[in-house]
């Protein structure tokens, strides 16, 4: 029996036992599928926190207070700390730094933002003008902030094209004043986009000074320092200059976490990374769940077929051909299932992009070909046992099974 011969057999039995086809296929496609939707979400994931950082350029820094201690983990998430990092600080820093063209202090939390009528909770964000610039903001309207002293309030405030556009509802943006809590505050400028930056869309915020966040929110410490190195100095050096002028300020304790992009941006990806191995490996394990599937439903086909069995080695059919069949017939299956599986899993992952289009779901080429290998060699591996069994029956024994 040649090749064609033997897919020509093999195709004609999947076709004659339908509902047994059936089964594997289902068993197959949903394994497949759960790997490249498991995997695309993962790197998903990855893509959409890495590039929440990707504002931040080689040449910043970004200062937490709190002192992380284990080597290589992340870096203190809430800004808690024994002692803040002030304003004070930020001013010394400038002073004794040379490497630092300038810093952005922020200071952040929520507040009800009101306008006439109207009021929105949104997130507010104290700052200086430098974070406009160190984080590559564009204004769809108006000017940045200009006050220089950043220990003094301002009465000038940005806001977001979502707050714009909820709050104000198509009146003027520009000189509107906003009530922010207990403070009053001008719109100057007008932030275009999401301009997503640590999570926060800023499309639906309020900017102010930092000066006057502290006094909305009562509050001394600063959540983070960005800060931009001046060009032709070394990131790492300005970095460890940062340190020593903080421990020196702080009574020799060094209480504040430094870290440059690429380490930071390095230690989310080797997380994110192994997230989507843990949960590309969960849906692998319905692959196992196939194959033991294949298996069982093998052992009951030989059960079915031994008179067929019997009969092609009645017609000069050996062992070898005899399990030839069998394992050809479930690796087809198997290749079947992963296809149906993989673009089962591509029309689920083009629905995500459309409700959410602001993460990149992409399936790696590892988890698309390997599930389409596990899946095929699943179907081998398995079969192989119930195959090897049929190829033992005698002719004569499998005959007389009327």
């Amino acid at each position: 029996m040649g090749e064609r011969d033997s897919l020509l057999f093999c195709w004609q039995s999947i076709t004659r036992y339908r509902f047994r086809s059936a089964m594997i296929l289902l068993a197959i496609g949903f394994g497949v599928a759960a790997v490249v939707v498991l995997t695309a979400l993962g790197e998903g994931a990855r893509r959409y926190v890495l590039q929440e950082f990707a504002f931040l350029g080689k040449d910043v820094l970004v200062m937490f207070p709190g002192r992380n201690e284990t080597t290589g983990g992340l870096p203190p998430v809430t800004g808690a700390a024994a002692r803040d990092i002030t304003l004070a600080d930020v001013a010394v820093l400038g002073r004794r730094v040379s490497g630092l063209q300038q810093s952005a202090p922020l200071v952040l939390g929520s507040a009800a933002v009101s306008f006439q009528q109207r009021s929105r909770e949104v997130i507010v964000l104290g700052t200086s003008a430098a974070f406009v610039t160190v984080r590559k903001l564009k204004l769809a309207r108006g000017r940045n902030l200009q006050l220089e002293d950043i220990e003094r309030a301002s009465v000038e405030c940005l806001i977001g094209q979502t707050l714009e556009r909820e709050l104000l509802q198509g009146e003027a943006a520009l000189g509107a004043l906003l009530r922010v809590a207990d403070y009053r505050c001008r719109v100057v400028g007008v932030l275009q986009g999401r301009g997503d930056a640590f999570g926060m869309d800023l499309g639906d915020s309020l900017i102010l000074s930092v000066a006057a966040a502290q006094r909305l929110f009562n509050t001394a410490g600063l959540f983070r320092v960005i800060m931009q190195v001046r060009e032709g100095y070394d990131p790492e050096q300005v970095k460890q200059q940062v340190i020593d002028v903080i421990t020196a300020l702080h009574q020799g304790e060094n209480d504040v976490t430094v870290v440059s992009p690429d380490a930071l941006l390095s230690t989310f990806d080797d997380i994110l990374t192994a997230m989507t191995l843990g949960v590309g490996a969960i849906g692998g394990i319905s692959l196992l769940v196939a194959g033991i599937l294949i298996m069982n439903i093998t052992v009951i086909s030989v059960g079915q077929r031994t008179e067929e069995i019997g009969l092609l080695k009645a017609l000069g059919a050996d062992d070898r051909l005899i399990r030839k069949l069998f394992v050809l017939e479930a690796v087809l299956l198997s290749v079947c299932g992963a296809v149906l599986g993989s673009l089962a899993g591509l029309l689920l992952l083009l629905l995500g992009r459309q409700l959410l289009p602001q993460v990149d779901f992409a399936v790696p080429l590892w988890a698309l070909f390997g599930a389409g290998g596990v899946a095929v060699g699943c179907g081998f591996l398995f079969s192989w046992v119930p195959a090897t069994r049929a190829s033992k029956l005698l002719p004569l024994n499998a005959l007389q099974r009327r």
